[in-house]
């Protein structure tokens, strides 16, 4: 008997209230996450990558209207009871924020907030938590572990801020851990440092990640399968070196032309794609890409296009699958 996925998304719906009327933030996800699986979501701002981690984590904005099926080890999570999202939220399943400074408290102190989870959902007396909350500092590389218990958020960098909000999600030991953006405000070496370290620590507790960015070097390294996210929907899926390697989707393959690369002639223009992302009440009933599409027809605008297979496992929502593989670029190797 084939073991259920630990993470299970069926046609999930999310349509949030905006002042002009209620808008598809997302238009019918599906995929699943095994256990110990690393799984990316990538795309620009706007595509629903957030309100996706959202989702999962029972944390949609007041007013959202969520359907379809959600279902973590077996369970349905959609219409769950508060005070049972609370019993998961930061022990089976776990968040880092792309933002430490505002996923941290300013007025508790490092060791309280690492502690506070094991005090909640470990019923630890508050030396065992002090004890443990110093272990997980330990565990994510932080300098001055001990010292750093007492200290304030605002009193550390952003690196050393990021691996704090790391350790708290590692608390209590999750089965999946969802990274939204995790270094998006840190420079270069930095999020290098915190993406090794994610990988490592997934990789020593066999939690299965979820990894959304909107990096392809990122995501290139970092994860087995990989989603194209767009308009509130997955455009193209697969194994990561499978998307990569042939770009099905018109939309992956200008994310991949945009990019920028080593050894560009000075005052070089990048590829851009043309437009930008439409408001989530400004989607169109069709392919939501399609005002931008160089390949668009009648046929794209007038019904969400079907998800067809490119190869075994790699699939893309596009009607023209033929003319934009035709039209296509062949991929520079692996984007870095």
């Amino acid at each position: 008997m084939i073991p259920a996925p630990l993470l299970e998304l069926r046609d999930l719906r999310v349509t949030l209230a905006t002042p002009r009327g209620p808008a598809d933030a997302l238009r019918g996800i599906s995929f699943a996450i095994e256990r110990g699986q690393t799984l990316g979501l990538i795309g620009e701002s706007g595509c629903g990558k957030s309100i996706t981690a959202l989702a999962l984590m029972g944390l949609l904005p007041e007013g959202a209207n969520a359907s379809g099926s959600l279902r973590f080890d077996g369970r349905e999570l959609l219409g769950l009871a508060e005070d049972d999202w609370c019993k998961l939220r930061g022990n089976r399943l776990a968040m880092v924020f792309q933002e430490p400074m505002t996923a941290l408290n300013p007025l508790h102190t490092i060791g309280h907030q690492i502690g506070e989870s094991l005090r909640l959902h470990k019923q630890l007396g508050g030396r065992a938590a002090r004890a443990q909350a110093l272990r997980l500092l330990e565990r994510v590389q932080l300098p001055q572990a001990a010292q750093r218990l007492d200290a304030y958020p605002h009193q550390l960098s952003g690196g050393q801020r990021q691996r704090v909000v790391i350790a708290i999600a590692l608390a209590c030991g999750p089965d999946l851990l969802i990274a939204d953006e995790p270094t998006t405000a840190l420079d270069v070496t930095i999020q290098r440092e915190v993406l090794d370290l994610i990988g490592q620590l997934v990789a020593e507790d066999g939690m299965a990640l979820l990894l959304i960015s909107h990096d392809l070097g990122v995501m290139a390294e970092s994860v087995q399968r990989l989603l194209v996210m767009y308009g509130g929907t997955v455009v193209e899926s697969g194994p990561t070196e499978a998307v990569f390697g042939r770009l099905a989707h018109p939309y992956s393959q200008g994310l991949f032309a945009a990019r920028p690369r080593l050894g560009m002639p000075r005052g070089h223009r990048l590829a851009t794609i043309p437009g930008r992302v439409p408001e989530l009440i400004d989607l169109p009933p069709g392919c939501g890409f399609a005002e931008r599409c160089s390949l668009a027809v009648d046929a794209c605008r007038a019904a969400p296009p079907p998800a067809l297979e490119v190869a075994p496992g790699h699939a893309a929502r596009c009607i023209r699958l033929a003319a934009a593989q035709a039209s296509a670029l062949p991929p520079a190797g692996q984007p870095g």
